[in-house]
């Protein structure tokens, strides 16, 4: 990812995978969910994204750190799909905390990066309480021999408690990332959709010097005032149809955005 360049700022646009076999909300043969995919993939390729990053949304209510051999063969499936129709970098987050079969993925898929929660600390999701497992994770990365594949993460994530860490701040957590080998730190509304905190970006920005994005609720309307404060930006219901996470991704949204971006840019 060219975070490197000051001006450029990598849009990463998020591919909700359709609900995976075995969860509540499957409707489609493994066959459509990639069929789905790959037609919001292209939406954002056509368009110009920089990167893709597929999530299991879908899959509500969602798994605490370990997923099923379905779960991870399904978004192998899906991702090796899109891998074949394009170079460009590409990630995966798979709920809820399930690093290890996300960095499994990836490995097998050859994409670049994953979206990692739980990485430091402990707080309390909806699925329960998320012990930090970066010792663990770092270890597998190396086990598997997949050291090329990033890891960013979440710090004081969405739709999560963090009363049992109030007095960490969000960067201390972030130096605690970047200390236990982190490669990206990403910082989040309360929930989907909600814009994060300037201040907060700021913050993080001054105390590390990873690459800092922004994961939720950044929208043709918000970017603008954000821009100078992160360095990349994740983007996912502001792209879809009505700008609901769960509709698929609109190629009018999309266009109107990356003006807005390539006018930033310039």
């Amino acid at each position: 990812m060219p975070f490197s360049k000051p001006h450029f700022k990598p849009i990463i646009g998020v591919v909700h995978v359709q609900a995976l076999p075995g969860t509540p909300k499957n409707q489609y043969p493994i066959s459509k969910v990639i069929e789905k995919a790959i037609h919001d993939s292209m939406v954002y390729i056509k368009e110009g994204v920089d990167s893709i990053l597929f999530e299991n949304m879908h899959d509500r209510p969602y798994l605490k750190r370990e997923v099923g051999a379905e779960i991870v063969a399904s978004m192998a499936s899906v991702c090796s799909k899109v891998r074949e129709l394009t170079d460009i970098p590409m990630g995966i987050q798979v709920l809820a905390g399930a690093n290890n079969a996300a960095l499994a993925v990836a490995h097998a898929c050859n994409l670049q990066y994953i979206r990692a929660e739980g990485f430091v600390f402990s707080h309390v999701a909806d699925e329960g309480i998320i012990e930090s497992d970066a010792a663990e994770l770092l270890r597998y990365r190396k086990q598997i021999g997949a050291d090329t594949v990033k890891i960013f993460t979440d710090v004081k994530k969405k739709h999560s408690s963090h009363a049992i860490t109030g007095d960490t701040s969000i960067s201390e957590t972030a130096v605690a990332a970047e200390f236990f080998l982190s490669d990206g730190i990403i910082v989040t509304g309360a929930s989907t959709g909600q814009e994060a905190s300037i201040q907060e970006v700021k913050e993080v920005k001054e105390k590390i010097s990873l690459p800092v994005m922004i994961g939720s609720g950044i929208n043709t309307n918000n970017i603008n005032k954000f821009w100078a404060y992160a360095d990349g930006f994740i983007v996912g219901s502001s792209l879809k149809t009505e700008g609901k996470w769960y509709n698929d991704v609109s190629k009018d949204r999309v266009k109107h955005f990356l003006k807005q971006v390539t006018k930033l840019r310039n």
